[in-house]
């Protein structure tokens, strides 16, 4: 955990504390039986994490489909009462319970959208002779929701120094309540604490935890540091254990360019 008043930056809503900084020399020992799951690729160059931004593939898909096919039954009742039977519903009325219901729909949208369109998986690349980071980043925009520029996947690339771990937790209203508890990773414009940008790293605090560390000691000192995963890495485009619904995403594929470039370290000349 990091409290050093050196890392002072801007907070959001549920911050509790961040995770030691990418160049802090590692001091917590990793502990065996609470391994994460096996990275997807690490090598001398880069260490390829899986994430899923959504803990459970197909909740989205299957409920909202529900909702948005259910609230045809109401649209066509007002369909009909307006067509056949003015004399029985106020204008107001119906004005109000469209309104309502094209409410919904905006909100479910979305919802139903990301669990269609997310890749299977959302792979961070660490590359440690570049000392880059490189996210399979999908956008997304709850108001725009059927605009094709706003949603996708958008890789970013950005510098390993200029990362903070950041740990959430809060209650949200999930029916009788619920806590919510995941791991940000905050971008720093370089030389500066202003956070440029925040992206998901983990909903499972431990998982993240150990990850962390994992790609700290794999950045500083190499894969000859890290401890031995009990599983072989996982193929997201071809897993037989991928649930149905996953099976339907669309595969990981990174731009041409930034694919070669986040698996290779710098060739001679090249600036970092």
């Amino acid at each position: 955990m990091s409290t050093s008043n050196e890392n002072l930056h801007e907070r959001i809503l549920g911050w509790k504390y961040d995770l030691p900084l990418p160049n802090e020399k590692p001091t917590q020992k990793l502990n065996a039986a609470l391994l994460p799951p096996t990275p997807n690729k690490i090598n001398e160059t880069y260490m390829e994490v899986p994430r899923s931004s959504l803990r459970v593939r197909g909740i989205g898909l299957i409920g909202g489909s529900i909702v948005l096919l259910t609230g045809l039954l109401p649209i066509l009742f007002l369909i009909y009462i307006t067509a056949f039977e003015r004399g029985r519903i106020e204008l107001d009325f119906t004005i109000i319970s469209l309104t309502a219901l094209i409410a919904i729909y905006w909100l479910t949208i979305p919802i139903v959208r990301l669990d269609v369109e997310l890749p299977r998986d959302e792979p961070i690349r660490f590359n440690r002779l570049r000392q880059k980071v490189y996210f399979y980043e999908y956008k997304q925009d709850k108001v725009r929701i059927f605009s094709k520029k706003h949603w996708g996947v958008r890789p970013v690339v950005y510098n390993w120094s200029d990362l903070i771990a950041e740990v959430y937790s809060l209650y949200a209203p999930m029916g009788n309540g619920g806590l919510v508890e995941n791991i940000v990773i905050a971008v720093r414009k370089t030389g500066t604490n202003e956070i440029i940008d925040r992206l998901f790293f983990s909903h499972d605090i431990e998982d993240g935890k150990q990850y962390w560390e994992i790609i700290r000691l794999f950045m500083q000192q190499g894969p000859d540091a890290l401890p031995t995963f009990a599983r072989p890495p996982r193929d997201w485009d071809n897993d037989f254990e991928l649930t149905p619904i996953r099976r339907f995403a669309p595969r990981v594929q990174w731009p041409e360019a930034m694919d070669r470039e986040s698996r290779t370290g710098p060739t001679a000349g090249e600036s970092l």
